[in-house]
């Protein structure tokens, strides 16, 4: 079973969707007991890394994320990924869940429409369990403003837009996907796809 975290800055019925597609047994919740009982997390996320913060910790979330990232597979996407990292200057700063080292700042992409928002080729720099089986440059799904600064080890994939941008970071148990793999056609589904493998492993 796959936790998909609602605390009301998700999209999280894609999310839902995609799975059950792969035949992925899951659940939309925001109970800490069913999030408990499952195999693995997924944390997605739109909207603005501030008030996304805010939700987590008053629902009490952002604890059952800190502990449950120690036993069980938890992947973040989108926004759901740059709240895995120290900090953004989104509207401020704003402390994250800190379980990636790094902070979240806006795209310098002189010349190029923001937010980033479209296809674009990923780099694996650092393969991980998420890119077994993946092509070489895979084409996936973009809409952001906001990109993560970490240091070189954990980053799995790269994209280029008037800057290198963290595409799929990796520490331990740990994965964050800038982009929207439910969204990202074949090489997406192979993503999420080798994700709900982690569960069964």
């Amino acid at each position: 079973m796959i936790a998909v975290i609602d605390y009301g800055a998700g999209n999280l019925f894609s999310v839902k969707n995609a799975l059950d597609y792969l035949g992925a047994e899951s659940v939309i919740t925001g109970d800490r007991e069913e999030i408990e009982k499952a195999g693995a997390v997924i944390l997605p996320g739109v909207g603005a890394f501030p008030d996304a913060m805010k939700k987590l910790e008053k629902s009490g979330l952002s604890e059952v994320l800190k502990e449950k990232a120690e036993k069980k597979p938890l992947l973040g996407i989108c926004l759901g990924m740059q709240l895995l990292f120290e900090s953004s200057s989104e509207y401020g700063n704003t402390r994250g869940l800190g379980l990636i080292p790094g902070h979240v700042r806006p795209i310098c992409a002189p010349g190029l429409k923001v937010p980033h928002m479209g296809w674009n080729s990923l780099e694996i720099l650092h393969p991980c369990a998420m890119t077994e089986g993946i092509a070489k440059e895979p084409w996936v799904y973009f809409v952001h403003s906001f990109c993560a600064d970490t240091e070189e080890s954990y980053l799995s994939c790269y994209a280029s837009y008037g800057e290198r941008i963290t595409g799929l970071v990796h520490k331990d148990k740990i994965y964050g996907a800038q982009f929207h793999p439910e969204k990202s056609g074949a090489a997406g589904l192979k993503m999420l796809k080798n994700f709900v493998r982690l569960v069964e492993k």
